[in-house]
């Protein structure tokens, strides 16, 4: 008996020292690489605090583990708790996770699977009450493997967005405001629910400020850091995150003013999109920069998507903001688990004309099949709009790194050579 607790303990210990050397490593690298503007502190603090101090979110309020956008934060702030994202990109979680879900589940989910089987993060184990969207399948069967350690509750997504799928949706969040009321005790009313859009908005307001000063040139702040910043919203209130990045934000104002930029070289603007991109593995943002490009834009889930569509409030009723909530959850929301992803295509098309974008990374997680599926009419989209894509397939670990290392470097010269066609000139002319 005292050799199987010895174990364990061996266990755990080699689990929390590669876990936390893993995230210590990519803050590094981030902190490294040039251009951080001023004030991006507490945001690596709050990531540094859940995967390298090992601790839950900072809040005296109870937490609510959320596993997608498509969960208003909303109505979690009017219960009195503070919602926190699970999605994890933690490599030792999913090494372990690897041996529990089938082979073909996707990094994300076997890193979820990893995190409840050794049960050593404070993050997920604080939380009082776990909210699963369902988008795929794996999320359906992690549902079902949750709800043996947590409460948890389920949103069903539905394939369309009509208005009979709007009402089905927004009985479910009655039925998660019920829920949320037993476990923290409080009762959602309508001043707890302004509230929570305030709360919210606030955060919202901030983001899109970032957003337009993102996109300045030359270019004020590097992709890797906003990544950075926006991951950080997953661990932090959101009224908290929104002050701290106000200050970011007025120091970015400054940086214009002084004409203080991340470099004057004009690196080729990539877009990243496909599956989500999690600290800690950040290492595709990375590698970008590494290799002279710059992420000028973010369509992932767990970036710029996930605040960037307030909620429109045109019934100032209880029941129309819970409607609201409801619309905004499914019908802007361009993920590729609804049936029609129009709504997908118009959206990169926009974010590549707003950000000037000269390129499309198409990040696919190994066994992500919803993302996967429709790479080909989005190669095909853009291929109008002369804009190169790849696709490039990753894991959570590092063996890969080389390989992608190469592709996205490859792919960043494709691009200046596009831009510069002297230069095509100049290359034939030597041969």
């Amino acid at each position: 008996m005292m050799a199987k607790a010895t174990l364990k303990e061996r266990q755990d210990k080699r689990f929390i020292n590669k876990e936390t050397q893993t995230a210590a490593k990519y803050l590094r690298r981030l902190e490294e690489l040039s251009g951080a503007p001023d004030d991006i502190e507490p945001f690596y603090n709050a990531l540094k605090r859940i995967y390298v101090d090992m601790k839950s979110v900072e809040t005296e309020n109870k937490t609510i583990g959320t596993y997608c956008v498509m969960t208003p934060p909303e109505l979690i702030y009017a219960a009195g708790a503070v919602p926190v994202k699970l999605c994890s990109g933690n490599y030792t979680a999913f090494s372990i996770g690897d041996d529990i879900a089938p082979r073909d589940a996707c990094p994300l989910v076997k890193a979820i699977a990893g995190f409840k089987q050794t049960g050593l993060m404070p993050v997920y184990e604080d939380c009082s009450m776990m909210v699963i969207p369902i988008t795929c399948d794996c999320k359906k069967k992690i549902a079902g493997m949750l709800a043996d350690k947590f409460n948890t509750v389920t949103l069903h997504i539905p394939a369309k967005r009509d208005d009979i799928d709007i009402e089905m949706f927004t009985d479910q969040l009655y039925d998660l405001m019920e829920k949320l009321e037993d476990v923290t005790g409080n009762a959602v009313t309508y001043e707890s629910l302004s509230e929570g859009f305030r709360k919210v908005g606030y955060a919202q307001y901030e983001l899109s400020e970032f957003i337009r000063l993102k996109k300045q040139m030359p270019y004020l702040i590097r992709g890797s850091h906003a990544m950075a910043i926006l991951n950080a919203a997953s661990y932090m209130p959101a009224d908290v995150w929104g002050k701290a990045l106000h200050k970011v934000n007025k120091s970015l104002e400054k940086n214009i003013a002084e004409k203080k930029t991340v470099t004057s070289k004009k690196l080729p603007r990539i877009l990243l999109t496909g599956s989500p991109i999690v600290f800690p593995n950040i290492k595709i943002p990375l590698l970008i920069e590494e290799m002279g490009g710059i992420v000028a834009g973010d369509e992932t889930c767990m970036g710029e998507r996930g605040m960037w569509d307030p909620a429109v409030i045109t019934d100032n009723s209880f029941d129309g903001m819970m409607r609201a909530l409801a619309n905004r959850s499914l019908r802007p929301c361009p993920c590729p688990t609804f049936a029609d992803n129009s709504q997908r295509i118009y959206r990169l098309k926009q974010l590549i004309k707003e950000n000037r974008i000269q390129g499309v990374i198409y990040h696919v997680l190994r066994g992500c099949l919803v993302y996967d599926f429709e790479y080909k009419r989005i190669e095909e989209e853009l291929g109008k709009l002369d804009i190169p894509v790849i696709r490039l397939e990753s894991d959570y670990n590092e063996e890969d790194i080389e390989q992608l290392r190469i592709r996205i470097e490859a792919f960043i010269e494709l691009i200046k050579l596009k831009q510069a066609p002297e230069r095509i000139t100049t290359v034939r002319k030597s041969f």
